[in-house]
């Protein structure tokens, strides 16, 4: 069933969850264990990132270096087929630009679609390491709205959906910026839009708002995660270029080196968070599980 028709079908509203695909060397079940205990909430659907290869340099014998493309992770490809194989759920692969030609996205694309693969997050993706701004392939989309199009223009039924960002990308020069960027997306032929975490509710309700003044239609779930270290405070921001709200930075910092504290502070303003969000017309809440399962179950086992 595509994401979109989930989202205006006008039931309660649900949780979806967003997984990564795991380093090689964990086993299959392991990665269906990581996620067995988020199946107790029946979340509609469930996510899977696209990790681009990394770049690695090797010494040869004459002494000098070549350059070597790895996947330190098990595909996306992979990761659907056994959720697939294992829970009556739709999965939602990550498309990117980053680091793929045209052809190699098209010879993935036709693999999810001979899987029984509905939907799709189409996405740019992030710069290689140690690069300043984004380079797309000799041969590849260079932003997210070509590669929305080009999913479309394949004809294979694919529901899309896209990324946005509440407090806006970190590249564009305002939001209002941003929001035009986004709209191109759904121009293209996006159904649905996750955002990016965020902190602040009423980011996101300003968010939806100057969305929709600028003709963008399509639902928009909010992407939600709780905070469950000090070292969040710095290592998100960086990382997301988002903020943290002051009255949380406080009561965190407040807990000092305890850890449980903490973690409690943070899953307890994550389901405030949601329970306003609910509240107030959002159709799902997506949350980023990052690998870690105990806090996402508690704030979904106290939110649905």
């Amino acid at each position: 069933m595509h994401i979109s028709e989930i989202l205006t079908s006008g039931g309660p509203a649900f949780p979806s969850i967003e997984i990564v695909p795991p380093k090689h060397g964990i086993s299959k079940s392991e990665l269906i264990e990581s996620i067995r205990p988020f199946m107790e909430f029946s979340p509609k659907y469930v996510n899977v990132t696209c990790h681009r290869d990394e770049l690695e340099f090797r010494q040869e014998a004459d002494g000098s270096y070549s350059r070597h493309m790895v996947r330190s992770r098990v595909s996306p490809v992979a990761v659907c087929a056994a959720v697939m194989n294992h829970f009556d759920i739709e999965v939602v692969p990550h498309v990117i630009c980053a680091g793929a030609s045209v052809d190699r996205i098209e010879s993935e694309l036709k693999d999810f679609a001979f899987m029984g693969v509905e939907n799709l997050m189409a996405l740019r993706g992030d710069p290689q390491a140690g690069e300043k701004r984004f380079v797309p392939e000799k041969d590849g989309y260079a932003h997210a709205d070509e590669l929305v199009a080009a999913i479309k223009g394949l004809d294979a039924g694919f529901c899309v959906g896209v990324g946005a960002y509440p407090e806006k990308h970190f590249e564009a020069a305002n939001l209002e910026e941003d929001i035009a960027n986004l709209k191109r997306k759904v121009d293209a032929g996006a159904d649905y839009i996750i955002t990016q975490m965020f902190f602040d509710n009423s980011k996101f309700f300003n968010f939806v708002r100057l969305c929709r003044e600028a003709g963008i239609t399509v639902p928009i779930v909010p992407g939600i995660k709780p905070l469950t270290s000090t070292r969040h405070l710095e290592l998100l921001p960086q990382a997301f270029s988002i903020d943290i709200p002051q009255e949380l930075s406080s009561q965190v910092r407040a807990a000092g080196d305890d850890r449980q504290a903490v973690s409690r502070i943070g899953t307890d303003w994550c389901i405030a968070q949601c329970r306003e969000l609910i509240s107030s017309g959002a159709p799902a809440v997506h949350f980023f599980t990052m690998g870690k399962a105990e806090n996402v179950v508690r704030v979904i086992k106290n939110v649905f």
